[in-house]
């Protein structure tokens, strides 16, 4: 199994798809799967623009929204986790994940799947410490504090992740693990990034949360974006190491995109399901659900009440029994809004829309959707789909036929809602602690002779973009061990360069074999 990471995708889809493709071509290869680090972008017409926290200047529809409104297919399956420059207004669709088109999967606010054998968890969204500790409380229509803190991280999805005992192979977070830079060739960071050793020295740089969950979870892997530059580190455990890589954006030159060598061992069905122990915590932990915008601490020892949410093997089993199959497939998903049009009004997004991924999979587990709350809690009701799934599951029916005209002569109708279920929360604990670093592991130079981690021979291609004058394109291809590790533990970087005159017909970046074992 081969997977390809990327880095922060900013709605550059069809150019890492092309990517991929020169990758495949050139090297022989077949990638199975595709996973992004947030900044996904999933904008799918002109009020999903509005709905992204980004200057308008930057608010370009990029090519997403051709494989929302079925005029492409994503070539390969793709996983993606949100940043802080998504469109909020969908993934609110999603808060337990879902299908935002055809073969493309949003992990939701936090998440797990298995891709066969493998086991793949994520938390969108970045951390900052005012509204950590908050409920869910956003919801359509933003205003200018909501439009940001909607993509911030809670303690809940972290107390969640927190409660898996299975080992998880791969974990995606947008920013970095606060501290990683303990870890790793910080100089040679600072070096391109001047403007992060302010941050790094006062030991601000990173989620608190995130550095929390990698410690207890100890991953295989951790792959995060954000501050847009490559930056590789390893973390040890007392019986494993956790690789460390964060990516750049998806530009030319630049070092976005990661490949992954996963043993056959994990190859399994090769197909996207369920997570059952994920699923049997969302049930545990349904009634820690909070709407309001207050500070909430999670259950602990010395209470009252349950604090330990890792399921037992009755409550996985009836998870099991809830569902009938653990398989995700596509044909759930439902086009929720009417696909891009460039001649539609530009109008900011006002009601939130019901997704009937959301209803099914709250229906069968008997949780709640906080959306839904916000909106019961006020006296709303949220919108139902522009285009009916049945519609949108019938094959060979023109994209045009599905659109739905927008702005309508009465409202459409409400759409029976899922009941709610959640109550409220007493017991209140003080917030997780800034972890310590780790002091055996300081920034070294990496030694000529070193040897890559996992004896990996890793690969850095940089495609260069076409030139306006016919001429040809040149590409180039580079030796480089991501992963160094001295004598002290710590780890660093090393590059050489090979000029390959030979062009491939890709715009952009891919870097690196690693091996999981």
């Amino acid at each position: 199994m081969k997977i390809a990471v990327e880095g922060c995708a900013h709605g550059e889809l069809e150019k890492i798809y092309e990517c991929i493709e020169t990758i495949q071509k050139r090297e022989g290869i077949k990638i199975d799967l595709l996973i992004c680090c947030g900044d996904f972008q999933a904008v799918r017409n002109h009020e999903d623009l509005r709905a992204m926290a980004v200057p308008q200047k930057y608010q370009h529809m990029c090519s997403f929204h051709k494989y929302y409104s079925g005029e492409k297919k994503a070539p390969i399956l793709t996983i993606f986790i949100g940043g802080n420059h998504e469109a909020s207004n969908y993934l609110q669709e999603l808060p337990y994940g879902g299908w935002v088109a055809p073969n493309i999967y949003y992990l939701g606010r936090a998440g797990v799947v298995k891709f066969g054998d493998l086991r793949i968890g994520g938390m969108s969204g970045i951390y900052k410490a005012q509204d950590y500790g908050q409920g869910h409380w956003e919801c359509l229509p933003y205003n200018q504090s909501s439009l940001r803190t909607v993509y911030h991280v809670r303690s809940l999805e972290v107390f969640r992740l927190d409660q898996l005992k299975e080992k998880v192979n791969i974990m995606l977070s947008h920013d970095w693990p606060r501290g990683i830079t303990d870890y790793g060739n910080t100089e040679k960071l600072l070096h391109f990034k001047t403007f992060l050793r302010e941050d790094i020295e006062s030991g601000q740089l990173g989620s608190v949360p995130a550095m929390k969950l990698l410690q207890s979870l100890k991953p295989d892997y951790w792959f995060a974006a954000h501050l847009h530059c490559q930056y590789a580190a390893i973390v040890k455990h007392e019986a494993s190491e956790t690789k460390f890589l964060a990516l750049d954006k998806c530009l030319p030159k630049r070092k976005h995109l990661q490949i992954l060598d996963i043993p056959s061992e994990y190859d399994g069905d090769m197909c996207l399901k369920h997570d059952v122990e994920w699923l049997a915590i969302l049930r545990n932990t349904n009634h820690l659900l909070v709407v309001k915008n207050v500070n909430q601490h999670m259950p602990g020892p010395g209470g009252n009440e349950r604090y330990d949410f890792t399921p037992t093997e009755a409550e996985k089993e009836k998870v099991r029994s809830l569902l009938g199959s653990l398989l995700l497939t596509e044909n759930s998903f439902v086009r929720t809004a009417a696909p891009f049009n460039p001649n539609a009004p530009k109008i900011t997004p006002q009601e939130p829309l019901l997704n009937p991924q959301t209803v099914e999979l709250c229906e069968k587990l008997g949780i709640d959707d906080p959306v839904q709350v916000v909106m019961a809690r006020s006296g709303r009701k949220m919108r139902q789909p522009c285009v009916e799934a049945k519609e949108m599951r019938q094959p060979n029916v023109e994209v045009n036929e599905l659109i739905v005209n927008q702005t309508l002569e009465s409202p459409p109708k409400p759409v029976l809602q899922t009941p709610i279920k959640s109550s409220k929360l007493s017991l209140c604990l003080p917030p997780p602690v800034t972890p310590s670093g780790n002091e055996n592991s300081s920034p070294t130079s990496t030694p000529e002779s070193s040897t890559p981690a996992n004896n990996c021979d890793s690969l850095i291609y940089e495609c260069r973009t076409p030139m306006s004058d016919g001429k040809k394109k040149s590409f180039k291809r580079r030796n480089m061990s991501i992963y160094n590790v001295s004598e002290d533990g710590s780890s660093s970087t090393e590059t050489t360069s090979i000029l390959d005159e030979d062009s491939p017909s890709s715009k952009y970046t891919r870097v690196d074999n690693l091996s999981l074992d």
